[in-house]
């Protein structure tokens, strides 16, 4: 029997296995191309148990056969591809009820995020950790990432807003993950189910190595590389399994239903556009603004303002508004500034919010007078049309990339690394300094507020020498990048892409407890295989994409 007609029997979802579909599932959004056997849309929980129950038993009979979960393919670091099953949750496992007098939302894996928002803002609730691709990725791959997104400065990742999971462990079975006190871990521990043991084993590696996983908590304000074994236990002794479930990349069960906690929408906003000549500025420009409590504090660099306005129709196109025209026009003062007076180095968007008008007026103008006063130019955006074309450059900029440069590719390799923003001055001359030595083209987007940043490089990835800068470029990066005690990797998590630094970035001491962190939840490593633990650089090589 082949492998379609034997999962047929009891899967009662929908199964592909045609050369087209396994074409359009070999890739993301990264640079990395892995063809799967056969690619499932499951119905529903019970379908994910029993292929999970059917992998494992092909795992104790020698076959070669894993499991990966993916939502819309946006993944930047190959995390949502596999040489064996995909699990499509978008098709059929998408819906959301939202409890306003609870403040929370249950929610599908493959729910996209915009139908969310859309269901979380008609009560007036928002869950506020959304990525500046929010219109195209699925919840259950932010939960999985742990992304962030232009609200994290004020609100934080994804992984704060996680209350509770409903996850399929290896075993084949689903359980509910919420918190723990302490008596309630230890009537966990001395359950005698795969659940039990995942309790005892992980509480008892923590607690072995407490000083060692706390001293390997990269200090910045976020972080997606690796397990969150830091995380696990709370101040108050709390035991939170979620903490190590979010972020994992799918390869320590596969999540079925989250719990969001939701967050109060705030009334009225204003946007101060500052436009930065030198990269130096940085620190005095976020020393300035932090004060003023903004909810976000973003930034693009000339490149992304160079390729947008060039390709502006496209741009105003994917944005879906209905005053297209009206949007264009708005873009006329920025094609005659950019005649005039060249472009900015940085153009940072520093975005307030409160229920009260007043108080958002006072601080916009206030923090505008300052800048103006120590010599940064800057502008107040005066009305919702002026705001919408900032935030669309910010937020349409990468997927605008993978589109429209002919014979190039979007190749983000070094697309997410933190550093603390009081290092960006010295940092960042040296980070372009090693881009320049590749004669490369690329746009700079990022979180300037807590110093993470996404350079998106484009590249001929049929050209030999494009893989060897890829390895080669991201060891030099990742060094300059943990000189300055960083992460490799804020928000868009390990994959393929990142996996084999992981060594580089906490030794080899943590990463063994990576490896034995994965070997309790999936001991025949049936989730999501060589993202986190396991890949090498020569995988990483083999598998660039060949075509454009």
């Amino acid at each position: 029997m082949t492998l379609k007609d034997q999962i047929k029997i009891f899967f009662k979802g929908d199964i592909l296995d045609d050369d087209e579909a396994l074409k359009r599932y070999s890739t993301d959004a990264s640079v990395f191309s892995v063809k799967p056997q056969i690619v499932l849309f499951p119905k529903d929980s019970e379908d994910i148990q029993n292929i999970v129950k059917f992998a494992l038993e092909k795992k104790k009979e020698g076959k070669h056969i894993s499991v990966t979960a993916r939502g819309a393919g946006t993944c930047m670091s190959g995390g949502s591809l596999n040489d064996s099953i995909i699990l499509d949750t978008t098709k059929y496992m998408s819906g959301v009820f939202v409890s306003q007098n609870e403040k929370e939302a249950v929610v599908l894996p493959g729910t996209f995020y915009r139908d969310l928002e859309k269901a979380t803002l008609a009560k007036g609730l928002l869950m506020p950790a959304f990525t500046a691709s929010k219109n195209i990725c699925t919840v259950g791959g932010m939960v999985m990432n742990d992304s962030g997104g232009e609200k994290t400065l004020a609100y934080g990742k994804t992984g704060n807003y996680v209350k509770e999971l409903k996850m399929v462990f290896s075993d084949g079975n689903e359980y509910t993950i919420k918190p723990l006190s302490k008596s309630e871990l230890n009537e966990k521990t001395r359950k005698r189910n795969f659940e039990g043991l995942v309790y005892k084993k992980l509480a008892k590696l923590i607690e072995e190595n407490s000083e060692k996983i706390k001293n390997a908590k990269p200090n910045v304000s976020k972080n997606s590389a690796g397990y969150f074994l830091w995380n696990v236990y709370r101040e108050d002794g709390t035991f939170d399994l979620n903490k190590i479930l979010v972020g994992s990349q799918g390869t320590l069960g596969i999540v079925t239903e989250i719990t969001f906690s939701l967050v109060k929408e705030k009334k009225h906003s204003g946007l101060v556009v500052l436009f930065l000549k030198k990269l130096s500025d940085i620190p005095r420009v976020v020393n300035t603004v932090l004060p003023y409590k903004p909810e976000s504090l973003e930034s693009y660099d000339n490149h992304t303002i160079k390729t947008s306005l060039r390709f502006l129709p496209e741009l105003v196109k994917q944005m879906k508004t209905k005053n297209t025209f009206s949007l264009i026009w708005s873009f006329v003062p920025e094609f005659f500034s950019m005649i005039l007076n060249g472009l900015p180095k940085l153009v940072v968007l520093a975005e307030f919010a409160s229920d009260s008008f007043d108080d958002v007026e006072r601080r916009i103008k206030n923090l505008s007078r300052e800048l103006s006063n120590s010599g940064i130019k800057n502008k107040i955006a005066h009305n919702e049309e002026e705001t919408e074309k900032y935030w669309a450059i910010r937020r349409g900029s990468f997927n605008l990339l993978r589109k429209i440069n002919r014979g190039l590719r979007t190749a983000p390799f070094i697309d997410d690394f933190i550093v603390r923003p009081e290092f960006l001055p010295e940092f960042l001359p040296k980070l372009e300094s090693l881009l320049d030595k590749y004669k490369l083209k690329y746009t700079v987007a990022g979180h300037i507020g807590d110093g993470n940043f996404h350079i998106i490089p484009l590249m001929d990835i049929k050209n030999k020498e494009s893989k060897k800068i890829i390895v080669e470029l991201s060891l030099k990066v990742y060094d300059l990048v943990l000189e300055y005690k960083g992460s490799i990797t804020a928000e868009h998590n390990d994959g393929i892409m990142r996996t084999p630094f992981l060594e580089k970035m906490y030794g080899k001491e943590i990463v063994a407890l990576f490896k034995e962190t994965k070997e309790i939840f999936d001991p025949e490593n049936i989730f999501n295989p060589g993202k986190k633990v396991g890949d090498t650089k020569k995988y990483l090589s083999e598998h660039i994409i060949n075509e454009v």
